[in-house]
């Protein structure tokens, strides 16, 4: 989804811009990819990367893209399940679970759009649950009440079934939300919009900086990027915010995770490759340097 320019300044707008305007552009369905193949230099398995996140139990970096769901913990990227462009993307609850949504992919006999997808082996298999059909979900996450989706209508879902279409008066670039929590985040060009209901109200956070990436490796901290690539903490699940460092690169995904010592971890899908920070988001590098 485009992040046109906010009023608030930031830096490198101009190609934050142009950046999301690419990572939004849909292939027609059954359309073959025209991407390029997967280079040493950049370590990713296609160009249009739309999710990215850690699966908590086996250490994986899952990266959703144009071209299906992929491991790319270590290189070469692994490809998981069929050839689908993920354009929405997002772990659930229970360990193996995630939804999706999007375009089928070539030779796919799946409705175009894809409506809700699920699987719960990982990624290998999918299970349509709703709007077949009718909707394609850029923006996706779960809360502890259900789904919270955006396919230019803003809606919840307790079940990924039935829907409910909530009159927020925006369209969100990003949605970020943890599965034990009904705190969401919603990046818009006017800044963070924060719900704590789930996604039936909203506020926006004038006092917060404009993030274009938004995480929550635990439901009460989070984890936010901005479009020049400057990464802020919030311990209070996104009502304040604290500058820690700046990833070099044009950022197109974010996860982020909390160790068992406490510290944070996060992950970075950048047009170079995938960068690692293991000290909170001061300092990266790559995610698989020797």
């Amino acid at each position: 989804m485009p992040f046109p320019i906010p009023n608030r300044s930031f830096t490198a707008a101009l190609t934050a811009g142009a950046l999301v305007l690419a990572l939004a552009a849909c292939t027609p369905p059954n359309a073959p990819s025209t991407e390029a193949p997967p280079t040493a230099t950049s370590g990713l398995p296609g160009t249009h990367i739309h999710g990215l996140t850690i699966s908590g139990d086996t250490s994986q970096v899952l990266m959703a893209t144009h071209d299906g769901l992929f491991d790319v913990t270590k290189e070469p990227a692994t490809k998981i399940g069929a050839t689908n462009d993920l354009m929405g993307f997002t772990p659930g609850k229970d360990q193996g679970t995630f939804y999706a949504s999007g375009h089928p992919g070539p030779g796919s006999d799946l409705p175009e759009p894809l409506g809700l997808m699920k699987s719960s082996d990982g990624g290998k298999t999918w299970e349509p649950l709703s709007r077949q059909g009718e909707s394609d979900f850029h923006a996706l996450t779960t809360t502890r009440s259900g789904i919270i989706a955006s396919d230019a209508e803003l809606r919840t879902s307790p079940d990924g079934k039935t829907w409910k279409t909530v009159a927020a008066g925006f369209a969100p670039a990003a949605l970020a939300g943890h599965p034990d929590s009904d705190t969401v985040l919603a990046t818009t060009q006017e800044g963070v919009q924060r719900s704590t209901d789930g996604g039936n109200t909203w506020t926006l956070q004038k006092q917060a900086p404009v993030i274009q990436f938004a995480t929550f490796p635990r439901p009460t901290e989070a984890v936010g990027v901005e479009p020049d690539g400057t990464v802020h903490y919030s311990s209070d699940a996104g009502a304040t915010w604290t500058r820690k460092g700046r990833i070099d690169g044009q950022v197109q995904a974010i996860a982020a995770a909390k160790g068992a010592d406490g510290k944070l971890s996060v992950w970075a899908a950048t047009a170079e490759g995938v960068l690692v920070s293991t000290d909170g988001g001061a300092t990266f590098r790559s995610a698989n340097a020797s």
